[in-house]
């Protein structure tokens, strides 16, 4: 049995049906295209999606987006599982593309979940979870909350975890940049649906500008960056082989090194 199973992979057609299973159901290969995810993730940054991060998505040949099965369930998986979590990478579908008819691949943070609440004040992120006002005071003990309309808010709930998340100080509003980089009012979000946003701040398209992300349209996470150049093809060796999360790592080091040199703690 095993001999035959080894036979069989070996021929063109068990490493085509190997190679299209791995495509369609564990992992596509995707190029960090912009700087919308600077400093967390680069332009030139090559990684593997882990597509069953989220559920079995529906097959789809990747590069033509053409899908190889019926969207069942119209919710884009064959069998659905629990969607992104706040503070995840995700790898989608641009639901704003999708209407002019292209798919386009997008990678954001989530910041928000079906039942939250946020909001913009001069660049600030305001979030209120859905899980209410005592959730608030256990879960985020050490950071900024505020209050309006008797609900709290957190006040850039992302930043101390992840410090790829940053503004641009040169981008300001009388430089007569968009109104959505500085200020959006309350908005709460749809069941099954996210709010995605760029760690580049003010240098990334996302909800702020397009709206929220269906389930539907999610492919997965990041796994790992297999390879990365810059715009020089210079070979970054530093971050082959790395996760979002050990890449973030490294990060934090610098931060508290840098903050130690300056005497801040």
């Amino acid at each position: 049995m095993l001999k035959k199973l080894a036979n069989w992979s070996s021929s063109w057609t068990g490493t085509i049906v190997i190679v299209l299973t791995i495509i369609f159901f564990v992992a596509q290969a995707f190029v960090i295209p912009s700087g919308s995810m600077k400093n967390t993730l680069l332009i030139g940054d090559m990684l593997f999606v882990k597509k069953f991060a989220y559920g079995v998505p529906t097959p789809v040949i990747p590069w033509l987006n053409v899908r190889v099965l019926p969207d069942f369930n119209d919710n884009g998986h064959l069998i659905a599982g629990d969607g992104p979590k706040r503070a995840d990478i995700v790898v989608f579908f641009a639901p704003h593309e999708k209407r002019r008819g292209n798919d386009i691949h997008y990678v954001k943070r989530c910041v928000a979940v079906g039942g939250d609440i946020i909001a913009l004040q001069d660049k600030h992120l305001l979030l209120h979870p859905k899980e209410g006002n005592e959730y608030v005071k256990e879960k985020y003990k050490g950071y900024k909350i505020v209050e309006a309309a008797g609900k709290l808010f957190v006040v850039d709930p992302y930043r101390k975890d992840h410090p790829g998340i940053h503004n641009d100080p040169s981008v300001t509003k009388d430089g007569l940049q968009p109104y959505q980089l500085f200020t959006m009012n309350p908005i709460q979000i749809p069941e099954g649906e996210y709010f995605m946003m760029g760690d580049n701040r003010d240098h990334s398209n996302d909800s702020r500008f397009w709206g929220t992300v269906p389930y539907k349209y999610i492919v997965g996470t990041p796994w790992f960056i297999y390879f990365s150049w810059d715009k020089n093809k210079t070979i970054r060796w530093d971050r082959v082989f790395r996760t979002v999360g050990s890449i973030e790592e490294d990060m934090s080091g610098k931060e508290l090194k840098i903050n130690h040199e300056k005497g801040i703690y």
